[in-house]
């Protein structure tokens, strides 16, 4: 039955029914039921291999027992039915040709009747009779087409002895007898042959007066002296029937025949006339011969097309011996067929006997058929065969599979407890190691003293730093690396950057600049510590290979460069940031998806979509990349060259885990390079806007500013003196996102038109070192000592990229000096230098920029807080005891979980808990899950009132202390436990005292707002 699904249920194609949705159900579950009882079934009863393989070849061997049968029953079957279609066939044809004979006999019978009756009426009524041989013959001649089976007609007179002179005298000839030419042969000369003897003398006599011309020599013939006419008249004057004679030689010819007889009466007779009646009311005889074997052949020949059958025409009045009138008397013991012929005589009996000429022939059609059956069911049994040996073969397979698989799992386990022991083995003590140090710089030591320690903490941190380098590696191998998603500030985490690599590129003289688009949101949502990671990759590569001339950082909406492509992209030396050749950025994006279609509809504008896609290129003037090595610059653990690892250090895998990070987030990277001229690497990354709405992102997008500028500078104006458009851009973005309005001069002679404009009151005055240190004239002093019309000399900044030669040329100008801001320009140290030089304060900002916190705010947070710290190593105790009692935090150590609980069972006065996660005996995950058991055993008590008004601290209704996870392993799963055990952040070692400060800030600022502990 053929099936269908619609969305009403089930149809039946063939009966068009349409089943309701109850049934599939049902009817699935009986299919699946069953499907699974087999399955059970089988692996029960047939479990083993061994067990399963005989089983099968038992089955196979059945099968092909089975279909050879019943292809041989199939041949058999379609041979039969050949062969009754082939009899069949046979009898059809049999029949028709002895119907055609029956039916043609019998009309040349009626005209035989039609005649006795004619020789009836012109012969015996008429007086003198209207007949004579010469009428006959001609009469008969010419419608002897109406007889189409008799060779010829003749009519006999009865005559009786007493009438027999008279007759002869009559006639003019002799009565003779027949029986004397019957028993002579025939001659072949006519005119040899002897004169018939005359008639014997007996009662009656049947001479043939009338005959047609083709048996004319039976004239005068006596009918009763030849046996079977004798026989054949006497018959039909009794019966009045036409009556046939048994086959015999023709008189002449000597073919067989037969005569059939007709009597002609003299007068009308009634239907039951006795035969005596009949006798006596006798005037003569008509006979008609029949010569069978040219009536059969005249007949055959009629059905010439269809002679492919053998006809037999048999006398079969005397069954024991019959009388063969018509073909061959061969036996054949094949296939035959009989018809029987009825020629109106009722005393002889006449047959037909069929068969085909040609043997029967091969029953291809059968034999292809059962060949074709039993071939389909031998392949069939091939497949299943061999389907049956490839599932073995595949459960095999499947088996070694998953040995191999528990093998990988078992060794991805031991990989992720090595690393995870590896870390935490090397993170610990590495924890205790910077935590003394920097403990260690806040007592009193000298200049060489803290150079040694600020060495020790560099290198500390770089071991810290390549730890975290090859488990990122790992966890991108294991496809563990997750994403955050948080809110942060993007320009605070360049400025962040630039900050950490400012004192290498001040040491090497190299120009460092971030821009960032005004079009980009101040706040995105997304993973900062991933974002930060590419950006320190990227810049602390460029930082390496680059001695001279500038490192770029720029960041612009994707849109923006689709709809103006040529935003930032000049290779000429004269529009770079430091005057050198680059390589040419648009080559770094040419691949990306951002950029395969045409205009602004591939992407959706940032101002109507919570998704900004950004494009961050950072440019350098370096060494380049050879082209050799720049199809492995993204393979793990790969350098440029040999000698790279030893020149500049690393591992080689920064970019490639900067690559997946950048897969992470969405986005492509890539990059273009020129030998000797330079690198530039460009990235694409997908975030959330982080604006709380989005009328704060458009305000900042009309506005062209960034949404916190410094209040205490909103409404100065500077003016910035350089002549590289670029580099001027750079300045004018950060000067411009602490609020003041900033005019650029290309040099010193613009400058002092500008100041010279009595309309505009300049509070600042900017000068590139390469403009200072060009100025020979003095209008650099002339400038410092110029005064506004309320008689204020704008202050004289300098932007330096080096620490020396800027304050030696600045020397000579004395008093008039100007401050050094050097650079990398970033907000925190710009807005500082701007609030030492001016005077003014920030007033009222208590808030932390760039990610540095205040330590008044923090104090007054911590202060009083009874903070629990459990590890079982001495080193980290003191470490985090240390850091948190800096900020006058109360803190109790101990070293097992067990005192832990012991500790925070409630009721109890900590504020927060740090716990290490591995501690013998109890770990910290246990100890925590058993502790917030306790608390909510003792939450759910006080709210059904078990709980006494003793026992309730501080009026606290739902206990919930904060725990923190202090962890060496930094792998997902950790923090995936971390989560489960109940734990409510961690902080990973080894770790600072921001580290530890700000997670239990956070807390202590979510539980001011709440009410819970």
């Amino acid at each position: 039955m053929n099936w269908f699904l619609n969305n009403a249920g089930i149809v039946d194609t063939k009966s068009g029914l349409t089943l309701g949705d109850g049934f599939l159900p049902k009817m699935c579950l009986r299919w699946w039921e069953k499907i699974f009882k087999m399955h059970h079934h089988y692996y029960h009863c047939i479990g083993s291999k061994s067990l399963r393989k005989r089983w099968w070849k038992r089955v196979l061997g059945c099968w092909i027992i089975g279909w050879t049968f019943a292809s041989l029953w199939i041949f058999w079957y379609m041979s039969s039915q050949v062969s009754e279609k082939r009899k069949e066939t046979l009898a059809s044809m049999c029949d028709e040709r002895a119907r055609m004979l029956q039916d043609q006999f019998n009309v040349s019978m009626n005209h035989v009747q039609a005649m006795a009756i004619l020789i009836s009426t012109f012969h015996h009524a008429k007086n003198p009779s209207a007949i004579d041989q010469r009428t006959f013959a001609r009469y008969t001649e010419r419608t002897a087409f109406e007889r189409p089976l008799t060779s010829g007609v003749a009519y006999a007179v009865r005559v009786l002895h007493s009438e027999r002179e008279q007759f002869e005298k009559q006639q003019g000839w002799t009565i003779k007898r027949m029986d004397t030419l019957e028993k002579n042969p025939v001659h072949k000369d006519k005119h040899a042959q002897e004169t018939p003897e005359p008639s014997p003398v007996q009662e009656e006599y049947a001479p043939v007066i009338f005959a047609q011309d083709t048996v004319s020599h039976v004239v005068s013939l006596d009918m009763l002296t030849g046996k079977e006419d004798r026989e054949n008249v006497l018959r039909a004057r009794a019966s009045g029937k036409g009556v046939l004679t048994a086959p015999f030689p023709l008189l002449k010819t000597k073919r067989l025949g037969v005569i059939l007889t007709f009597a002609v009466y003299k007068r009308e007779l009634l239907s039951n006339a006795t035969p005596n009646e009949r006798i006596q009311a006798t005037d003569g005889y008509l006979g008609g011969i029949f010569d069978i074997e040219s009536l059969v052949e005249k007949l055959l020949q009629q059905l010439a097309s269809k002679q492919i059958i053998l006809v037999n025409v048999y006398d079969t009045t005397n069954h024991s011996d019959p009388i063969s009138m018509y073909g061959s008397n061969v036996t054949d013991d094949g296939l035959q067929h009989v018809s029987s012929l009825n020629f109106g005589d009722p005393f002889r009996k006449h047959e037909m006997h069929c068969r085909f000429k040609h043997k029967p022939p091969w029953p291809w059609l059968a034999i292809t058929t059962s060949f074709g059956i039993l071939v389909i069911a031998l392949l069939i049994g091939y497949i299943f065969h061999a389907t049956i040996n490839r599932i073995a073969k595949v459960e095999d397979d499947y088996h070694g599979m998953m040995e191999l698989k528990k093998r990988a799992e078992a060794a991805d386990v031991a990989k992720s407890q090595f690393l995870a022991t590896v870390s935490h083995e090397i993170r610990t003590p590495m924890n205790g190691v910077l935590g003394m140090l920097h403990m260690l710089m806040d007592t009193d030591l000298d200049v060489t003293q803290q150079d040694y320690v600020r060495t020790a903490q560099a290198s500390g941190k770089a071991l810290v730093s390549l730890i975290n380098e090859v488990l990122d590696q790992a966890k991108i191998e294991s496809g563990k690396l997750e994403l955050e998603a948080v809110r942060f500030n993007l320009r605070a985490i360049l400025d962040d950057v630039l900050s950490l690599f400012s004192g290498k590129s001040q040491e090497k003289g190299i120009e460092l600049a971030v821009y960032i688009s005004d079009q980009v949101p101040e706040m995105l949502i997304g993973d900062p510590g991933r974002f930060r990671q590419i950006i320190t990759n990227l810049m602390g590569n460029s930082i390496k290979f680059t001695e001279k001339g500038h490192i770029f950082v720029t960041v612009h909406l994707v849109e923006e460069l689709i709809n103006s492509i040529d935003v930032e992209t000049e290779t000429s030396s004269k529009n770079t940031l430091s005057g050198f050749r680059v390589a040419d950025r648009r080559l770094s994006w040419t691949g990306f998806r951002a950029f395969s279609q045409e205009g602004s509809t591939c992407h959706v504008s940032s101002s109507s979509s919570d998704h900004i896609n950004l494009i961050v290129s950072v440019e350098d003037t370096g060494v380049g990349i050879p082209p050799e090595a720049q199809a492995r610059v993204f393979t793990p653990f790969m350098q440029v060259g040999p000698s790279i690892s030893r020149t500049h250090g690393g591992t080689g895998i920064g970019l490639s885990i900067s690559k997946c990070l950048v897969g992470l987030m969405n986005g492509e990277i890539n990059f273009s390079s020129i030998p000797k001229i330079g690198s530039t690497f460009t990235f694409t990354a997908v975030f959330t806007n982080g604006c709380c709405n989005s009328n704060e992102y458009k305000s900042q997008q009309t506005n062209n500013q960034p949404s916190t500028s410094s209040s205490e500078f909103q409404g100065m104006r500077a003016v910035l003196v350089d002549p590289r458009a670029v580099r001027a851009k750079v300045s004018r973005y950060h000067i411009e996102r602490l609020g003041i309005y900033v005019q650029v001069a290309p040099d010193l002679n613009q400058c002092m038109s500008i100041l010279n404009n009595g309309n505009t009151v300049v509070n600042m005055i900017l000068v590139e070192q390469e403009v200072w240190d060009k100025d020979s004239g003095g209008k650099a002093l002339a400038i410092s000592k110029s005064k506004n019309d309320q008689g204020i000399s704008p202050k004289l900044f300098l932007l330096a990229n080096s620490i020396g030669s800027p304050r030696a040329n600045a020397a000579s100008f004395g008093v008039y000096a100007p401050i050094v801001i050097m650079k990398p320009l970033r907000v925190s140290m710009l807005a500082a230098s701007l609030q030492r030089a001016i005077g003014v304060s920030n007033k009222g900002n208590n808030n932390p920029r760039n990610g540095e916190l205040s330590r008044l705010s923090l104090r007054n947070l911590l202060s009083g807080r009874k903070i629990l710290v459990i590890d079982d190593n001495n080193v980290n105790l003191k470490v985090a005891a240390g850091a948190l009692k800096r900020y006058g935090a109360d803190v109790v150590c101990e070293d097992s979980g067990i005192k832990a609980i012991k500790l925070l069972k409630p009721p109890h006065n900590f504020d927060a808990c740090f716990m290490d996660i591995q501690m013998p005996g109890m770990d910290g995950f246990e100890a925590t899950k058993t502790i917030r058991a306790m608390e909510k055993d003792f939450n759910d008590r006080t709210q059904h009132g078990e709980v006494t008004t003793a026992e309730v601290c501080e009026n606290i209704l739902n206990w919930h202390v904060p725990i923190l996870a202090m962890t060496a392993d930094v792998i997902q799963a950790t923090h995936e436990a971390c989560a489960d055990a109940g734990m409510d952040g961690y902080v990973s070692k080894p770790f600072e005292a921001e580290q530890l400060y700000r997670e239990v800030s956070r807390f202590f600022q979510f539980a001011s707002s709440n009410g819970n502990i």
